[in-house]
């Protein structure tokens, strides 16, 4: 018996196990009888090779049959109280289902029992039914499929019904974006493409015109803290790295820059597949991307400097230079004769403009520092026409003419806490700012008067992304949302309009 293993893992009886466990050939029978105390031989003749079911119930279907072999005696090993003493279900297929039957056999020592006494049966454990077993096995598959299906999730867009209240809503939350397994902290867009950035160290594409996700760009050595798309490449930041992705075919990293200048085939992070938070010596924290208006020059914010990529060739051209604190946000427009004006924010309080001709080379010093500066770190800029707009650690939003270069208004406690993006409203003027706080917040482009606030999301927004028709939050909630002003904003609009004429009247 000590040779005569009772599976675990499988509910239905193995062929494998059926021969006798005996070197020598003997039958359980006998070997049962001898440990019985019954020395007499039997002479009755046995089949080659019996299965564990026919050992034990021989022929019978369903209970013991008293002509069996070897019932009598496993029966008597112990006092069986009247009714049989243990309540089994005798119709499953396995020998553990039987074992019960007799206290003295025990499937895990594969011994028998001395003791003779009920309380000896009770104080053995059960071995669990299969029914139960099965039901364990199960549960614990489930919670294993739903921890890969966490996993491999993909992402999905989903619609968020209207309310009443939210259809006359100055601005409407239309869709989530949900699949990411952490904060969200950077966004960009397309009429057609959604692009974002996570912690989860991937960046996920989202086709907005069937609301799926269309791929995941993985292998970042940590946080994707940035994103931008031009003309199907997609370029992702973490770390020190910038990630160029070819997605027209399959999502390919083809080239891979680093913030010191060197340029590599390929992709250089994927091998490394845990988490990096040291920066490679000589390289920079790179904390936000920017590409020019044609998408032929990249500028990429590390360090106290920002460095400039010619796309055409990859290869870096030069730097931008003279924040005394890192760079933590930058924009790019295009001036009327055909040079890209670089908006740069530090944590040196400090907004500069970079005039950068095409063609230029080497290390190039701000054309313009607008004064006066924030009380705190700039944490996002946008532009628009003429004019722009910064946000910053102050709580406070900045108006600026790009012509004259000067401060046109600024609403010093904008938010009540860090204002960590700004986006334009598309079709409307007016400007969208969002804080640390989770707070939305809808201003008139012109007169800087506020025209609604909401609790967008639940946690801080990290960034915000407009095309010519929605609105995009990001947030550290792993959502998001997709936004459309309308209704109720066109005669907050004129209201203020009228305000501000009778005002100047």
């Amino acid at each position: 018996l000590g040779n005569f293993p009772v599976e675990n893992g499988d509910d239905s009886s193995s062929d494998e196990s059926a021969q006798s466990p005996s070197a020598e050939g003997t039958t359980l029978a006998s070997d049962l009888m001898k440990l019985c105390g019954e020395t007499k031989t039997r002479s009755k003749a046995r089949r080659r090779t019996t299965t564990q079911m026919e050992l034990l119930y021989a022929n019978s279907d369903s209970a013991p049959d008293a002509t069996t072999d070897f019932s009598s005696p496993m029966l008597s090993l112990a006092e069986i109280p009247d009714g049989g003493g243990v309540d089994m279900d005798l119709s499953g297929p396995s020998v553990r289902d039987y074992t019960a039957l007799s206290p003295g056999f025990s499937s895990k020592m594969g011994s028998i029992s001395g003791s003779r006494t009920v309380s000896g049966v009770e104080k053995r454990t059960p071995e669990p039914s299969p029914l139960s077993r099965r039901k364990t096995y199960d549960k614990a598959q489930a919670a294993a499929d739903r921890a890969k299906v966490k996993e491999i999730k993909q992402g999905v867009i989903n619609p968020v019904p209207s309310t009443k209240s939210s259809r006359s809503a100055t601005l409407q939350c239309v869709h989530v974006a949900e699949g990411h397994s952490k904060a969200v902290l950077c966004v960009d867009c397309t009429d057609d493409l959604l692009f974002t950035g996570s912690k989860d160290r991937t960046c996920k594409v989202w086709n907005l015109v069937t609301g799926q996700e269309i791929m995941s760009l993985g292998g970042h050595p940590n946080n994707v803290v940035s994103v931008r798309y031009s003309s199907s490449l997609v370029f992702t930041v973490s770390t020190s790295y910038i990630k160029v992705w070819d997605i027209r075919d399959s999502a390919k990293c083809i080239r891979t820059l680093t913030s010191s200048g060197q340029v590599n085939l390929g992709d250089i992070c994927a091998s490394n597949t845990s988490r990096t938070v040291t920066i490679p010596s000589g390289e920079n924290q790179i904390n936000q991307i920017a590409l020019n208006p044609n998408g032929m020059v990249l500028y990429a914010a590390a360090g106290n400097s920002v460095r400039v990529w010619d796309l055409r060739r990859f290869t870096s051209t030069g730097k931008l230079t003279g924040h005394l604190s890192p760079v933590m946000c930058l924009t790019v427009d295009r001036s009327g004769n055909n040079q890209d004006l670089v908006i740069t924010g530090s944590k040196d309080h400090y907004i500069k403009l970079f005039d950068v001709s095409e063609g230029s080379v080497g290390i190039i010093s701000p054309t313009h520092n607008f004064e006066p500066p924030h009380y705190d770190g700039i944490e996002s800029l946008v532009v628009q026409g003429d004019i722009f707009f910064s946000g910053s650690r102050d709580n406070g939003i900045k108006k600026w003419d790009l012509d004259r270069k000067d401060l046109l208004q600024q609403v010093p406690n904008a938010h009540r806490d860090w204002v960590c993006a700004l986006g334009i409203v598309p079709s409307f003027p007016a400007l969208l700012s969002g804080c640390r706080g989770g707070v939305l917040k809808l201003w008139h482009t012109d007169s800087m008067g506020p025209l609604g606030e909401l609790k967008g999301h639940e946690s801080p927004i990290n960034g915000i992304a407009a095309n010519s028709s929605h609105l995009f939050t990001a947030s550290d909630d792993r959502t998001v949302k997709i936004w459309r002003a309308r209704g109720g904003l066109d005669s907050t609009l004129e209201g203020v309009d009228n305000a501000d004429e009778v005002a100047s009247n």
